[in-house]
């Protein structure tokens, strides 16, 4: 455990799993970033292996950053619970979702282009 399990109060239970459960979401979005980049590399979805290897490996660098920043995610926001602390705010929906978005927009020009 960590030091944040003897700070404040213990949480109600439900938050806590509230809180795993985002926890545990993140490293399945991970796995699938992961799954779908190596297929993209592997199957060469586009044609070209250098734009296959940049999308494929945008993809793997999103599931990198989700699931490198997971465990501190669960542990910050378990931390300020036990504090009763405002939950701690982070950018990494807003990274995923710009980071996807372009990807998408970049497969799809790259798709009709080539």
């Amino acid at each position: 455990m960590f030091r944040a399990d003897r700070e404040g109060r213990e949480p109600d239970a439900r938050f806590s799993l509230a809180n795993e459960r985002t926890f545990l979401a993140y490293l399945r979005t991970s796995l699938a970033l992961f799954a779908a980049g190596a297929a993209v590399i592997r199957l060469e979805v586009i044609g070209r292996r250098s734009w296959d290897l940049v999308i494929g490996l945008g993809l793997v660098g999103l599931g990198v950053l989700t699931s490198g920043t997971s465990y501190q995610r669960w542990r910050t926001v378990e931390r300020a619970m036990r504090r009763s602390e405002p939950l701690p705010r982070t950018g990494i929906p807003l990274a995923l979702a710009v980071g996807l978005t372009l990807l998408g927009v970049l497969f799809t020009v790259l798709a009709v282009l080539l």
